[in-house]
């Protein structure tokens, strides 16, 4: 366990004397202000603070990294101030603390709306400094080594949210050695009897593997010193577990039937040796074809370089080789840490360049993404290992999941690209867009000003970056549109009442009516009356002078209720004023009420609207059991009652192709017409559908009902 002194042996490695005193001030402010906490396993919390801020030194980072791990909890526990760190160890460290501090003074309406704000807010620190990340990532190395103190849930809780979050991002910035840990931890928890069956055949049979590797490593040498090529050291290490563990699961093979639980690594010292030395292994034994990988040519995007080869090696067992240089070996091992360098002001590489740029492509797309559920969904979908390496014409690698298809390369290249995408050509032949890309395929993305993104779309992209994108798209058209309808629908009105948007704007009258009809902004009035949110009548009414509004209210009652006529006996409910039939809906006096739809066959009452009519409501309507009886009033349907009525329903179905085909052709079929119709697709692969129809009655609607849920995708229907 590292203590203060450890830490300062650590990084008396690399920082000045002056630098030394202002961490031993850090460490004293640390020790004072979480005196008596201990952390949730039990454990002194400066002893774990001081095991983070180790970590961090021993990655080499520079003295705010350190100082903000040390003191990445007082904002949390509320032991100092944002002002307070800024006055005492500068804005860096101020920052990077307020970064890894989890929100805490804001309520959220369910624990995943709280878990995505947090993630979002870590994501947007890390996206203006990367160090954010770097002190997050070593404080979770340390709580999953204390988490055999806590209590099994929030063990199999914490591992989740490392396997699917912090490994990747690990990955992501290169760390080899952190994300191998965490992953292993993880697997620990989440999978703990094949953790345990893994654990005992590794150790039961570690006297064999050490001399298999021994063996093996003799054998390179002799081989590569007939070719002149001296490396400067070849080394055998056992394969990390949850790393065999995947294996396992993948292939559904037995433990005794995986062969490379080690992988070989040869340092050498220049790229021209590290193709000599591929070559020469290659000329001793097979290469198991789809396992050879080029990753100095066409680097992953965290910089990562090195040649993979798998082969039947000594004994018939397959061996895992990468091949690098030190300098190579040294970026796979650190990652982003091994480039500080830019933070000290050096000029930043190409290489880093890029990393940088990629990492803040992943947080602008995670950023545009608003549910928290989708949120969650595209992070997990963001932080993928890739199985795919596909290179544009020009040689720049993109990394895709095992499936992706030209649209989602598109996307990685950049989002007016996918946007546009109407084909692709890959490795010089025309494929279709539901092609899935292959290792090393060359991909040219074909586009035109005329394109847009589709629905179906969503049904051929593997990456979450290509499927926020479509999904961001669709829905910003969709809110053109509905402004776009809303905006006519003004014009259209205001003329009537001689004025328009323009004027109103100008006059500064359009303050008050968004006021009075509790709009936030233009743009949101527009919105509210396209999707039918705001009438025109209600546009109207806000328009009218308070004194004409009242005075129009209590005549139209008036008139109304001296229209109402008794053609029934009277029942002694106090409800009943009386009763009118429906002999259409055409009258001015009765509207079929827009929040339940009711149709012929349906009981209804109508319910006295001041400055409207009669709204007919189904007996059931809860926005009419919420109004006061005295203003209801029964009212029958017409034995006559012909035309076309609307009414809607809320479909939800097993996704596939079609579907959405067989729908359409069942409810014209059963002789309905759609009049709007929208749909969304879950991460479940679950599709929704909304459907407002006209029918004739209620004995039309029941048979379409009966003949949509007999669908055999079919998971509910019902009506709204």
């Amino acid at each position: 366990m590292a203590d203060f002194d450890e830490l300062k042996n650590t990084a008396s490695e690399y920082l000045s004397e002056d630098e030394l005193r202002t961490l031993e001030e850090a460490h004293a402010l640390a020790s004072e202000r979480h005196r008596d906490l201990l952390h949730s396993s039990g454990k002194s919390y400066i002893s774990h603070l001081e095991e983070v801020a180790n970590t961090v030194a021993s990655m080499h980072l520079d003295l705010d990294t350190i100082i903000a791990s040390l003191l990445h909890g007082v904002l949390k526990e509320g032991v100092a101030t944002l002002e307070e760190l800024e006055e005492l160890f500068g804005a860096g460290v101020a920052n990077i603390v307020n970064g890894t501090t989890k929100i805490t003074n804001v309520r959220y309406d369910s624990k995943m709306a709280y878990q995505a704000e947090n993630i979002r807010k870590l994501f947007l620190a890390m996206g203006s400094d990367i160090r954010v990340l770097l002190v997050k990532l070593a404080d979770r190395l340390h709580d999953m080594l204390l988490l055999r103190r806590e209590n099994e849930e929030k063990q199999r809780q914490l591992s989740r949210e490392t396997m699917d979050l912090y490994a990747p991002l690990a990955s992501r910035l290169g760390i080899d050695w952190l994300k191998r840990e965490l992953e292993d931890l993880s697997f620990q928890y989440l999978f703990p009897a094949e953790y345990k069956e893994l654990i005992g055949h590794l150790v039961s049979t570690l006297g064999e593997r050490e001399k298999y590797v021994d063996e093996v490593i003799g054998i390179l040498r002799e081989k590569l010193k007939k070719n002149s090529v001296f490396p400067i050291r070849v080394i055998g290490r056992p394969k990390h577990l949850y790393s065999i563990y995947k294996k396992l699961v993948v292939q559904n093979i037995p433990i005794e039937q995986v062969y490379d639980k080690v992988a070989f690594r040869i340092i050498v010292n220049t790229v021209k040796e590290c193709y000599e030395a591929l070559g020469t292994i290659h000329g001793s034994w097979t290469p198991v074809p789809g396992r050879i990988k080029d990753f100095i040519s066409a680097p992953k995007s965290n910089n990562y370089q090195s040649l993979h080869t798998t082969v039947a090696g000594p004994g018939g067992h397959f061996i895992e080789i990468q091949i690098r240089t030190e300098e190579m070996d040294r970026v796979a091992q650190e990652g982003v840490a091994a480039h500080w360098a830019y933070k000290e002001g050096q000029k930043i590489n190409s290489r880093d360049a890029r990393l940088f740029k990629e990492l803040k492509k992943l947080v602008q797309t995670l950023q545009e993404v608003e549910d928290p559920g989708e949120f969650l969904d595209s992070v997990r979908g963001e932080l993928f290992d890739p199985d795919v390496y596909a290179l544009t014409p020009t040689g720049e690698v993109r990394e895709m999941p095992r499936g992706s298809t030209p649209i989602d390369f598109a996307y990685a290249i950049h989002t007016a690209v996918g946007d546009r995408c109407t084909g692709a050509r890959v490795n010089g032949r025309l494929v279709q867009l539901k092609c899935e890309l292959q290792n090393g395929d060359i991909v040219e993305i074909i586009t035109s000003k005329n394109q847009h993104p589709k629905q179906a779309w969503l049904q051929l992209v593997k990456t979450s970056r290509a499927r926020a994108k479509i999904r961001q798209w669709l829905r910003r058209e969709e809110k053109e549109k509905t402004l776009q309808e809303g905006r006519e629908i003004c014009e259209r009105e205001l003329k009537q009442l001689d004025t328009s948007l323009k004027k109103l704007i100008k006059s500064g009258h359009i303050r008050l009516l968004l006021k009075e009809l509790r709009c936030n902004s233009l743009d949101d009035l527009l919105a509210k009356v396209g999707t039918g949110a705001i009438t025109v009548l209600h546009l109207e009414r806000a328009l009218l002078p308070k004194e004409v509004q009242q005075q129009e209210e209590q005549s139209q009652e008036d008139e109304l209720l001296e229209q109402l006529v008794e053609v029934g006996p009277q029942k002694p409910a106090p409800s009943a004023r009386g009763v009118v039939r429906i002999d259409g809906v055409d009258d001015m006096l009765i509207k079929i009420s827009q929040c339940c739809k009711p149709v012929p066959g349906d009981e209804v009452i109508g319910f006295i609207t001041t400055g409207v009519g009669i709204s007919v409501h189904k007996a059931n309507c809860p926005s009419l059991l919420a109004t006061d009886p005295i203003r209801w009033v029964e009212v029958n349907w017409s034995g006559d009652v012909q035309g076309k009525h609307r009414t809607e329903l809320f479909l939800r179905a097993e996704n596939r192709k079609n579907l959405l085909a067989d729908i359409s052709s069942l409810i014209s079929s059963d002789h309905a017409d759609v009049i709007e119709f929208s749909s969304r697709t879950t991460s479940e692969n679950i599709a929704e559908f909304r459907v407002v129809l006209e029918i004739t009655d209620k004995d039309h609607l029941q048979k379409l009902l009966t003949h949509l849920q007999q669908m055999p995708d079919m998971i509910e229907v019902r009506r709204q």
